[in-house]
C-alpha cells in the first residue's frame, strides 16, 4: 500500500497538508476523517493516531501525525523521491512510532 492522508478537509490544517500533496504532485491515498461526526475519536482511529487528530501521513507502518510534522517531513526534502519509502524518516526520527522527539537539554 503507497502513501495514505488521513484528512478532513473542513480543517485548515488538514487543507494545507492536502494542497501542499497535491501541488507538488505527490502521490497518495486520501482516508477522509469526518471530525462533526466524531470519527477521528472511534477505536479505529485510536489505532491509526493515538492522539486521536489529523491530519495523519501512513507509509506502511510508519506514521507522522499533525499538521506541522506532516509538512515539515514534506517540505525537508527537496527531492520528491523520499516518497519511495519511510526509512529516511524513521533514520531521522529514530524510530517507527507516531509521538514527538523528546527534545535534548
Amino acid at each position: 500500500m503507497g502513501l495514505e492522508l488521513y484528512l478532513d478537509l473542513l480543517s485548515q490544517p488538514c487543507r494545507a497538508v492536502y494542497i501542499f500533496a497535491k501541488k507538488n504532485s505527490i502521490p497518495f491515498e486520501l482516508r477522509t476523517v469526518d471530525l462533526r461526526k466524531g470519527q477521528h475519536l472511534s477505536d479505529a482511529f485510536a489505532q491509526i493516531s493515538p492522539l486521536q487528530k489529523v491530519p495523519v501521513l501512513k507509509d506502511g507502518d510508519f506514521t507522522l501525525t499533525e499538521s506541522l510534522w506532516v509538512l515539515a517531513a514534506k517540505s525537508s526534502k527537496t527531492d520528491p523521491s523520499w516518497l519511495h519509502g519511510a526509512s529516511v524518516w524513521r533514520q531521522q526520527l529514530g524510530r517507527s512510532s507516531s509521538r514527538r522527539p523528546m527534545k535534548s537539554s
